[in-house]
């Protein structure tokens, strides 16, 4: 069963039931975890609250615990989520595998690179957005092509991509290794994936960054579902496969980019969410709005657990991989059961 929402005059969408049911559901827990994260800490205070906080009805104090210490680390959580959601989704269906994400593929390590090389030469992170989107989409431009053989199959992107990845890693390595100690420092910790620290600034920045990003997903968004059925049925409907993969890869990887540069890599998100969304919505192929959802929901979850849950605080990417690790790991169980059947 369908449901159908009209934007306005001609244009509406359609949904399967399950899909925006469960999709509302995971936007519902989502906005509950951003709600707890910004109740609970030190300092307690109230759902409601909370809300009167948000709408301008509160005490000074509490509007400099809620507005300027809690509220940018939840709507970056939110924020980030889902731009890995959406990222993971993208690479997932143009790959047709589960294991094709941005964390596998080398886009992630590409950023990373070149957000460390930016820090070590500047001594700062003021420019490490322009540098990680560089060395991301400098990265997806280098699979791209190394995996291009005739048309490109998203098998051999996908280990293209991790040679890529362990040649980047092993360059990261050095580049820290000779870097001073504290800017070595300074780019260990930020590597590490975290929102602590984060502020209003960091906000803007990723909504800058996010927003251009998905501008270039909704330029070539159109092709993505025409892709999915193959490189020949896509040309056959008048799709320009090539031109349009290519848009697809860049877009997600400004999206991957942006997280990287704002929060470091926060590594597994974009592998699961799209692949639990869709096995909530048990839909045939990987839907964006659900992982969306899905993707905020994990990082939300995920930085409450490593605020609340360890003696001291800890990175939100070191939850990500300890979670993630261990569902690549039934990934990888499942896909070996079906090829032994």
């Amino acid at each position: 069963m369908n449901v159908q929402v009209r934007l306005g005059g001609a244009v509406s969408l359609r949904f399967p039931l399950r899909t925006l049911v469960i999709t509302l559901v995971l936007v519902v827990v989502a906005l509950a975890g951003a709600v707890a994260g910004l109740a609970y800490g030190k300092v307690q205070v109230s759902a409601v609250d909370v809300v009167r906080t948000i709408l301008g009805q509160t005490t000074p104090a509490l509007e400099t615990v809620i507005t300027e210490w809690r509220l940018p680390r939840v709507l970056l959580g939110l924020l980030l989520g889902a731009a890995l959601g959406v990222a993971g989704a993208i690479f997932q269906s143009l790959t047709r595998n589960p294991l094709g994400s941005p964390d596998i593929i080398g886009f992630d390590a590409g950023a990373y690179a070149g957000a460390v090389l930016t820090i070590v030469i500047v001594g700062s992170t003021a420019l490490v957005l322009p540098g990680a989107l560089i060395g991301g989409i400098a990265t997806a431009l280098v699979v791209y092509l190394l995996a291009y053989r005739r048309g490109m199959h998203g098998f051999r992107l996908i280990i293209v991509g991790i040679g890529v990845t362990a040649m980047l890693g092993s360059v990261t390595t050095y580049l820290l290794l000779k870097a001073p100690i504290q800017i070595a420092q300074m780019a260990a910790i930020w590597g590490a994936g975290s929102l602590n620290g984060l502020a209003w600034p960091e906000v803007r920045l990723a909504v800058v960054g996010i927003a251009a990003g998905l501008a270039v997903l909704l330029c070539f968004g159109r092709g993505l579902a025409a892709l999915e059925l193959g490189d020949d049925a896509a040309a056959a409907l008048g799709v320009p496969v090539e031109r349009t993969r290519l848009g697809l890869l860049v877009g997600g990887t400004m999206l991957t980019a942006t997280v990287t540069a704002v929060a470091g890599p926060i590594t597994f998100v974009a592998l699961a969410a799209p692949q639990l969304a869709r096995r909530l919505t048990r839909s045939a192929g990987v839907r964006r709005v659900p992982s969306a959802a899905m993707g905020a929901c994990l990082v939300v979850v995920a930085d409450f657990v490593a605020q609340h849950a360890f003696p001291a605080l800890v990175p939100v990417g070191l939850v990500t991989i300890v979670a993630g690790g261990a569902y690549l790991v039934w990934v990888l169980l499942v896909q070996a059961r079906k090829e032994i059947r």
